[in-house]
């Protein structure tokens, strides 16, 4: 069966696995990520070759953050800053030999949702991935809609609070990210600060009053966003990224609050709205999203 190298770029660590043409990955390597690009350069190029060694490989996909543009040229590369203003496929090709293709990790992983997912035989649908900061994709279709400049789905540029000193404070990715919007606004006014967002979810099940406060603010700032893009793409479908989307007290609260705020807005409130699920594959949709690009273009 023929195989690719799927990768996925992240701001602490390197997935590499090898993909069947059933999005069956049947080995992994990581790494964490370095800071200098010649040393991520380095590590990519060692993985690929240890992968290669259980055999050939047809090709490269790699999914990372940032603004890519259609011949693999980085705009911006979101935590992985050494790769500003390059072009990963570029280089990849070169120092590989092989066919590669570069994606967005947020549209990568609504790919891989299409084709093995939670939205499979689902033409038009949102995918919202929460991390360090809120990334997105749109599929209009079944085409990834990636507009004028290659930045369709950068969500969480959204205002959805208001902020008289800093707009960007209220925007989607302060507001509704899990890492510099959840566990930063809790850090913020605890005595006691978290580096994991499950931290917080305890405390708020024990009865904290700071922890029950932050995720009512967390809800409804997310909620606004999504109603926001329920309203203006008509979706069939919003699915939810990111290690929080499986926790289940998060996807019960953040429906229940994207409800209230429906009921509340009388334009919409008698309207049947996009149902807003966790996403399926998880850690893996990244490789396997971009792998799809490959076996796609044949």
């Amino acid at each position: 069966m023929t195989m690719y190298i799927g990768i996925d770029i992240g701001g602490t660590s390197i997935k590499c696995g090898l993909v069947d043409a059933h999005g069956h990955i049947s080995r992994k390597v990581t790494r964490p990520t370095a800071t200098a690009k010649v040393d991520i350069m380095a590590d990519l190029v060692a993985m690929i070759q240890e992968l290669q060694a259980d055999g050939p490989v047809a090709g490269i996909g790699v999914s990372m953050p940032g603004v890519v543009q259609s011949d693999g040229f980085l705009t911006t590369a979101g935590a992985v800053t050494a790769f500003e203003r390059i072009n990963l496929q570029a280089e990849l090709h070169t120092q590989t030999q092989l066919p590669v293709i570069i994606e967005n990790d947020a549209n990568a992983a609504a790919i891989a949702e299409q084709w093995l997912g939670v939205a499979q035989n689902v033409p038009n649908y949102l995918s919202l991935v929460l991390g360090t900061g809120v990334g997105g994709a749109l599929v209009i279709n079944n085409q990834i809609y990636r507009g004028a400049h290659a930045r369709s789905g950068e969500f969480g540029w959204m205002v959805v609070d208001d902020d008289e000193i800093d707009t960007e404070m209220g925007t989607l990715n302060f507001r509704g990210a899990t890492v510099i919007g959840l566990i930063r606004r809790y850090n913020q006014f605890s005595a006691k600060p978290v580096t994991d967002a499950r931290e917080i979810f305890d405390r708020a099940h024990a009865g904290e009053v700071l922890a029950q406060h932050i995720f009512h603010s967390y809800y409804y700032s997310l909620a606004k966003g999504i109603i926001n893009l329920m309203v203006a793409f008509d979706p069939e479908l919003v699915v939810i990224g990111g290690g929080i989307s499986t926790n289940t007290t998060f996807m019960t609260d953040l429906n229940a609050t994207i409800a209230d705020l429906q009921a509340n807005h009388n334009s919409i409130n008698h309207l049947t709205l996009a149902s807003v699920v966790p996403a399926k594959l998880r850690n893996d949709a990244g490789m396997i999203g971009a792998v799809y690009q490959l076996i796609k273009r044949g």
